[in-house]
């Protein structure tokens, strides 16, 4: 690997076929440049999977000294080299203290990706918007409640300035999340929501992670800021964000909600996973606990408070999500989720444990068994409709239970659905006026759920 200081800064540049060189800027002669600030999460590099018509093939990388940004070019790298559609990214790095500044002086491109420690982030995306520059953002934009005010400036400054700040909730793009989607929208096969109870609400969801991951037998390691809630956010805050956009999109699709009048947060819980000193080095590589953690370490062991639950109610309806993380699974398990809506038809159910092999499936249960012939009936009329979208789906009876049967084919994977969000959203760059409009009053919905349930949940802790 090459160094050459340009502009008080190490340049590098990764070539398609592995070599390093050096290359001026060049005019931006095609629509989109892309630029990628301090990528400290592996979903920076997501976005260049694949090739996308009309970007460049030059892509900016600004980062601070370390280690993040060179498992980063170690990524884009792979995509470069890879035997099956391989991708011919010219990535070029600039280091500096101040990245940022550095990236907004300089600014070779016009769209940022930025995808890494949560910590302040919100200020950088404030800066990106207020340069004019169009920024696709990983979640969490905000992981706490005192940030609310500045996310809601980043949205208005984006529509000032006609540019497009995009949160990556790449689950709507997931096959058993569209289905849902279509479903509990179709009175037919659903009816219409119960507002339900706080004791048995209209909808249910559960997300289950693992924070020790093995490839061949060798973890994957975490930066060890990952388990500082003031950097990474508390679960509510970070892996809740598509929860909570799931329940909007699929109850309200194409409306705008009013997080003002149409949410009212109701309770929270919060909740530690205890890891010793042994299991962090195991899954960071770190030998010690770093200094910041030390005010959640008790008895030599880290209080990681990775776990919270809250309920709400949306327009009326209750709503009780959950989400936690262990530290390794238990033999034989995975991540795992679930997701119940229910109606005064049907209860639409997403279901992703052992006795699916932790391969999601949805089902369709009717409310009463009188119902069943009607329901069954108006989803095999609904699925002859979707078979545009979705060919090869079918229906199947399972244990007293409708279950959709999706072909292999639709089932694309996490990574994969990165490049249909950086399709979607680059679309929506070229034509700021494309953006729905509830997109922007649903991300301020969102976070004030996320934030807020986290804020409520250390106040009742407290009590």
């Amino acid at each position: 690997m090459g160094l050459k200081s340009i502009g008080g800064c190490a340049t590098v540049c990764l070539m398609t076929m592995g070599a390093w060189a050096d290359q001026a800027v060049t005019p931006a002669d095609q629509p989109i440049h892309l630029m990628t600030l301090e990528p400290g999460h592996f979903h920076a590099a997501l976005i260049q999977k694949v090739m996308q018509p009309d970007v460049a093939e030059r892509v900016d990388v600004y980062a601070s000294a370390g280690p993040d940004w060179q498992a980063h070019l170690a990524r884009i790298a792979q995509f470069n080299t890879r035997t099956n559609q391989p991708t011919h990214w010219l990535e070029v790095l600039h280091t500096n203290y101040n990245p940022l500044a550095q990236m907004l002086a300089e600014r070779p491109g016009n769209v940022v990706v930025v995808s890494g420690n949560n910590q302040g982030k919100i200020d950088r995306l404030q800066a990106i918007v207020n340069h004019g520059l169009s920024v696709l953002a990983d979640k969490p934009w905000i992981i706490q409640a005192d940030d609310f005010s500045k996310l809601a400036a980043t949205l208005e400054a984006a529509d000032q300035r006609g540019v497009i700040a995009y949160d990556a909730m790449t689950q709507r793009f997931e096959v058993t999340c569209q289905l849902p989607h279509e479903l509990v929208n179709e009175p037919a096969i659903f009816g219409r929501f119960a507002p339900g109870t706080a004791a048995e609400p209209a909808v249910e969801m559960e997300s289950v992670h693992y924070l020790l991951k093995e490839v061949a037998g060798v973890p994957l390691l975490r930066p060890a800021w990952f388990f500082d809630i003031n950097q990474q956010g508390e679960a509510l805050a970070d892996v809740g964000t598509h929860l909570v956009d799931l329940v909007q999109w699929t109850l309200y699709p194409e409306q705008a909600l009013d997080y003002q009048q149409d949410i009212q947060l109701r309770s929270a819980k919060r909740w530690p996973t205890v890891i010793s000193q042994a299991q962090f080095a195991r899954v960071t590589g770190t030998p010690e606990f770093p200094p910041y953690l030390r005010p959640a370490i008790h008895d030599g062991a880290l209080d990681y408070f990775a776990n919270n639950s809250v309920l709400y109610q949306l327009r009326g309806n209750y709503i009780r999500l959950k989400i936690t993380w262990g530290f390794e699974p238990p033999a034989g398990s995975k991540d795992s989720e679930l997701a119940i809506f229910r109606g005064t038809k049907a209860r639409i159910e997403v279901r992703q444990g052992p006795e699916e092999k932790y391969i999601s499936q949805v089902y369709v249960i009717p409310a009463r068994p009188e119902l069943h012939d009607e329901v069954l009936a108006a989803l095999k009329t609904k699925i002859a409709v979707l078979q545009k979208n979705y060919p090869g789906l079918a229906v199947a009876e399972n244990a007293g239970r409708i279950q959709l049967l999706i072909p292999d084919n639709l089932r694309i994977g996490h990574e994969d659905h990165f490049g249909l969000l950086t399709r979607r959203f680059l679309d929506y760059v070229r034509n700021p006026k494309t953006l729905p409009a509830w997109e922007k009053p649903n991300m301020l919905a969102k976070y004030f759920v996320t934030t807020g349930g986290v804020k409520l949940a250390r106040q009742s802790a407290q009590n």
